[in-house]
């Protein structure tokens, strides 16, 4: 990528203030000037795309208070671990739409709280056409990350994810890469299902610090290459062959022994771009030496944090806090 500085990205909008994946943390974001802003999908039982960070809905929408729902809770082994509660797949768009998003952290971040209850879920086509309409009245291109959740997981339950997301988008006209698209996932099979379908876009796979990505444990079982396995030499080879770039817990460069020329510069060496995930200022979410004070919400030296990991030299960064992420990555990047 060539890039001065990092792509910004507002994480599900801007969740530091406003409920995460609704209309004013995405409004915020777009507000606030970041790049692009990254929305989860998952889908309904009549297979529409819509946003949420979980098929799981019970903590993030007032879906406990209806009681029309009640029957609808249960326990799901989704990716390995059972969850209970209410799950997107099980109610229609219609249904879905009747429900209003609350804050996933309602202790630690209370400012956003006070806006629960306010806003519907979203269906991706409504972003879809937000995101386009603010680049056309700020003359800007802003971008849209699509991640797309618990791909095996619906494909199991008879979803073709890559037919309906490709239909969405061309019926957007997000699909002839005029806009900024990303797709991304912890799945890579899913992703070179929407290049087969022709989609233009930029795909980035996402790897966690632990464990091993779901799709190749469906598929391998305890044979699956775990995620530290995808980031050697020989793996980072066939990503490059594979995907456009790779977008990396944060732990991953802040613990990074080799320094200057670890995961990142690999990845670079290799024609590959290198997002990270995600710049959060709260104590709760800060490396240990980063943290000040005694209470999670505060925030720390997140500069300090953010610092390492832009000296990185990442393509792409995910925050919370667009305004705090635009004026640290953005207008004095090419300073530090």
């Amino acid at each position: 990528m060539s890039r001065s500085r990092p792509l910004i990205i507002g994480h599900r909008g801007a969740p530091g203030y406003c409920p995460e994946h609704s209309l004013a943390s995405y409004e915020l974001a777009l507000d606030l000037g970041v790049d692009a802003v990254e929305p989860d999908v998952v889908f309904t039982k009549d297979g529409v795309a819509v946003i949420r960070h979980e098929n799981e809905i019970g903590s993030t929408t007032d879906v406990a208070d209806h009681p029309e729902f009640a029957s609808r809770r249960t326990t799901k082994r989704v990716d390995g671990s059972d969850h209970t509660g209410w799950f997107v797949e099980d109610f229609t768009w219609e249904e879905l739409a009747a429900l209003r998003c609350r804050e996933r952290l309602p202790k630690l971040r209370t400012r956003s709280a006070d806006f629960d209850d306010r806003y519907p879920i979203l269906r991706l086509r409504t972003l879809l056409d937000l995101v386009a309409t603010a680049g056309d009245r700020e003359g800007r291109a802003i971008g849209v990350v699509l991640e797309i959740k618990h791909a095996t997981y619906f494909a199991s339950l008879g979803y073709d994810v890559a037919a309906l997301l490709a239909a969405e988008l061309r019926s957007a006209g997000w699909d002839s890469g005029v806009r900024p698209l990303v797709i991304e996932s912890f799945e890579q099979h899913i992703l070179q299902r929407m290049r087969d379908r022709g989609i233009r876009a930029h795909f980035i796979y996402l790897l966690e610090a632990e464990g091993s990505a779901h799709d190749l444990l469906a598929a391998q079982g305890p044979d699956a290459p775990t995620y530290a396995e995808q980031l050697t030499g020989a793996g980072l080879d066939r990503l490059a062959r594979e995907v456009d770039g790779i977008s990396l817990d944060k732990r991953l460069i802040l613990d990074d022994p080799r320094g200057d020329d670890g995961v990142v510069a690999e990845a670079h060496r290799r024609g590959l771009d290198v997002y990270t995930w995600t710049c959060r200022p709260e104590n709760a979410f800060l490396s240990p030496s980063f943290r000040r004070g005694t209470t999670d919400a505060a925030f720390g030296d997140w500069e300090g944090e953010w610092r390492r990991i832009a000296d990185a030299g990442v393509d792409g960064v995910f925050v919370d806090h667009p305004d705090l992420g635009v004026a640290f990555f953005g207008r004095s990047g090419a300073d530090r």
